[in-house]
């Protein structure tokens, strides 16, 4: 019965990251700065900071930051939520 119930809550957690990713169906594999704001309705500041933090997994690129859309998922799936 244990088992059942692991299995079930896997599943449940599984499927809640699966449709995190599908909330930027709109946006690129790679996004920018300017991107990741609007996805995470965030300020520019803020958004620096997590990459500088290195909360979320970014690449620089010249004088430009390169964001892999998973690393932000990545970063949603592993922020816990308080209510």
């Amino acid at each position: 019965m244990n088992d059942n119930l692991n299995l079930k809550l896997n599943t449940e957690q599984l499927n809640t990251k699966l449709n995190t990713q599908n909330l930027f169906m709109d946006y690129p594999d790679v996004v920018s700065v300017e991107q990741l704001t609007a996805m995470l309705h965030i300020g520019k500041v803020l958004a620096y900071r997590l990459i500088r933090d290195k909360q979320i997994k970014s690449k620089r690129v010249g004088r430009e930051y390169k964001i892999p859309k998973a690393a932000v998922v990545n970063y949603l799936n592993d922020t816990e939520v308080s209510i």
